[in-house]
């Protein structure tokens, strides 16, 4: 499998520094060249690669950790996501009017046409998400959601590979609904740093 962060702000940055702390290469990129991005990620680690965004996208899977507003810029990227998988790690205070009622995941996934679409990584700050998820034998929890559960399972393997406990919470639009904020409201497991012992 190969991995591509799109989106080199906070979440970009912390999400890269679990892929180097497990020397899982990942390629990372955004709306700035390459060559601004490579400085720093060459200072999180060897494996943290910065790429245009077109070369970028070769990659299966798919991070989104820019602004929600910017999903669409991503999206135009390629002409059609067929199997790639897409993690969706963004979070929206949009009211849900602005989003045909829809939340925040389902809404972005329309953008991608054909892609598998995954909600994780989203619930945590930039902060600790950078942190080391493995903490006196207990692994920092993920949430995972989604309406394809087979796309679930590659994201789960990848989340307890970077050393996190993945939490499956179902569709996006059920248990999904709780790692969502609507309108200005967060979901109540936004925020909830929790670790499992690994089974």
């Amino acid at each position: 499998m190969s991995y591509t962060i799109v989106g080199f702000g906070k979440i970009g940055q912390a999400l890269a520094h679990a892929f180097a702390r497990k020397n899982i290469d990942v390629t990372v990129a955004s709306r700035r060249p390459p060559e601004v991005l490579a400085p720093q990620a060459r200072a999180i680690g060897p494996t943290v690669v910065a790429r245009s965004l077109r070369d970028a996208l070769e990659a299966d899977t798919i991070i989104l950790a820019v602004p929600f507003e910017q999903h669409r810029e991503v999206a135009k990227a390629l002409p059609d996501w067929k199997g790639k998988t897409i993690i969706d790690a963004m979070n929206s205070l949009a009211p849900l009017e602005e989003m045909d009622g829809l939340l925040s995941s389902a809404f972005a996934a329309k953008a991608f046409t054909g892609a598998r679409f995954v909600k994780a990584f989203n619930h945590l700050i930039a902060a600790t998400l950078a942190t080391d998820p493995v903490v006196e034998g207990g692994h920092r929890v993920v949430f995972l959601s989604s309406d394809d559960e087979d796309a679930t399972a590659p994201v789960a393997a990848l989340a307890k590979q970077l050393g996190f406990a993945p939490v499956k919470l179902g569709k996006l639009d059920e248990g999904g609904a709780l790692v969502h904020a609507r309108g200005r409201i967060w979901g109540p497991l936004i925020f909830q740093d929790l670790f499992k012992k690994e089974q």
